[in-house]
């Protein structure tokens, strides 16, 4: 089963789990997810234009259970190299079937596109998923990664900043924000402060998220400064219900919502 793909400007890398999707098990009256544990997970490559699937070069990295994609680019024009941040579970089986155990980290993938290989270099040893990065990045080289930091799968207890950049480092986080007691928060979404600028720094904008409070049944929409290293709140708004954890999230600015007829 592929959960999430990444897309470059000449490539398209596709994840295959060691979960599975089956149908026929509803009809059994059990979870249509299944998980083969003797499988091992693969990760394709295949231009974007080509005519078929029988164009795609499956490469075999044994554990490696990609779950989101933060981002992907090329690099040397895209001939030999793809890169790609994305957060992986250590076991399948814990993913899906035992969540209080399980384990997500956040590697830099590199591609051999020739070669068909990669290479894995973590960012960080700490639980993270749900990367982002500037959408005026998306496809190109990226420095700033903004992921949260699990406690559990449901769990969100805080909001951080990786430097990809760095070159031997055993931890890539620049920045991070504890959420307070009880507090659970959402994907983290990045907002540019001027989407025209085309000068901006890549971490010139906003975060926001969801943060819903466990003890006092609140949720707040959260806008934070990216460049803070504490994330400094920019503002802060009590919504009138719950916003669940582990949403998935995306900013849509009203320019485009009125394209779309959907602000009346």
């Amino acid at each position: 089963m592929t959960h999430d793909f990444a897309v470059t400007e000449k490539y398209a890398i596709f994840t295959d789990l060691q979960i599975h999707f089956d149908l026929m098990e509803i009809m059994r009256g059990r979870s249509p997810v299944i998980i083969y544990s003797r499988k091992v997970p693969r990760v394709g490559i295949m231009h974007k234009y080509a005519n078929d699937d029988n164009e795609m070069s499956w490469i075999v990295p044994p554990g490696l259970n990609i779950f989101h994609v933060a981002n992907a680019w090329e690099e040397d024009g895209g001939d030999d190299t793809v890169v790609m941040v994305a957060s992986y579970a250590l076991s399948a089986e814990q993913a899906w079937e035992n969540h209080d155990l399980t384990q997500f980290r956040m590697e830099k993938i590199v591609i051999n596109v020739k070669d068909k290989t990669l290479e894995r270099y973590p960012l960080s040893t700490k639980v993270l998923e749900f990367g982002g990065v500037n959408p005026a990045y998306a496809k190109k080289k990226t420095r700033y990664i903004y992921s949260a930091m699990l406690d559990t799968p449901e769990l969100s207890v805080r909001l951080v900043k990786l430097d990809a950049s760095i070159i031997d480092c055993d931890d890539y986080i620049l920045a991070s924000q504890l959420y307070g007691s009880a507090c659970i928060r959402g994907e983290p979404i990045f907002v540019p402060k001027d989407p025209n600028n085309l000068d901006a720094e890549e971490d010139d904008g906003y975060l926001i998220t969801y943060v819903h409070n466990e003890n006092t049944n609140e949720s707040i929409f959260f806008v934070m400064d990216a460049k803070s290293p504490s994330f400094e709140t920019i503002a802060a708004v009590k919504l009138p219900l719950r916003v669940p954890s582990g949403f998935h999230e995306i900013f849509v600015p009203d320019n485009i919502l009125n394209k779309l007829n959907i602000i009346t």
